[in-house]
């Protein structure tokens, strides 16, 4: 594979890489993307799956939103794949210093990353409204309509919806791990949503790889252009 070389030899020779990553990383563990030809995007609902996922659709639509997401975004049973793996395994001999992750499936966390700091929240975490205690994905998805609070007020998933900001706080961190990395991989992602995309941008060095399934708008600007799966290319590098 063209440029895998390369990589090993990158991996090889650093002790501060951080990852960046999209919905690739998850969906060789079944869950689905948005903008690939199998993704949400493709399949035909009442409305697109980006308005479903909107603010304003959850706040007028409550119970139609979470009826996609009860079908579509609670994939419980998935498991890590070989790039989770791989990614808590470099983390655990010291030269993964972060995960920066668009993905809300809490995979990373399941394959035993430490450092994920989740751009767009997690389904893990769930929100009273009311009262703000917290619910786990299983109570959502074991409930009708809109879950309730034991309060009666109504749960919130935690993750950052359209038309809604990122958390200030996980995005100055990233800002300063990506700044900070001798290594920029990213993954699984077409760096097409905005914020997050660019993030990349703070990144000083020079071994910024792009790891993806097809072309990206800034595959131009990376150091090392692979293409392909994820994680049979994450299996292949010590």
């Amino acid at each position: 594979m063209e440029g895998l070389e390369q990589f090993k030899k990158i991996m090889r020779e650093t002790d501060n890489v951080v990852f960046f990553g999209g919905a690739g990383v998850s969906t060789e563990s079944g869950i689905p993307d948005f903008r690939s030809v199998d993704g949400l995007y493709h399949q035909k609902y009442d409305y697109p799956p980006e308005t479903i996922l909107s603010h304003t659709f959850y706040r007028t639509h409550t119970e139609e939103f979470y009826r996609f997401y009860r079908d579509k975004m609670l994939c419980l049973t998935a498991e890590p794949n070989a790039a989770h793996r791989k990614l808590a395994q470099w983390e655990k001999e010291g030269r993964l210093k972060a995960v920066v992750t668009q993905n809300i499936d809490g995979l990373h966390q399941a394959a035993g990353s430490k450092k994920v700091l989740e751009l767009h929240g997690s389904v893990h975490r769930n929100y009273c409204e009311k009262c703000h205690k917290f619910y786990d994905a299983e109570y959502i998805l074991n409930t009708k309509g809109v879950p309730k609070c034991e309060c009666g007020g109504p749960i919130k998933p935690d993750v950052v919806l359209y038309e809604e900001g990122l958390d200030n706080q996980v995005i100055s961190e990233a800002v300063s791990y990506i700044r900070a990395a001798d290594v920029l991989i990213i993954g699984g992602t077409s760096l097409a949503v905005y914020p997050a995309a660019g993030l990349i941008d703070y990144y000083e060095g020079n071994k910024l790889v792009l790891i993806n399934k097809t072309a990206t708008p800034r595959d131009k600007m990376a150091d090392l252009v692979i293409q392909g799966s994820i994680g049979e290319i994450f299996s292949q590098v010590d």
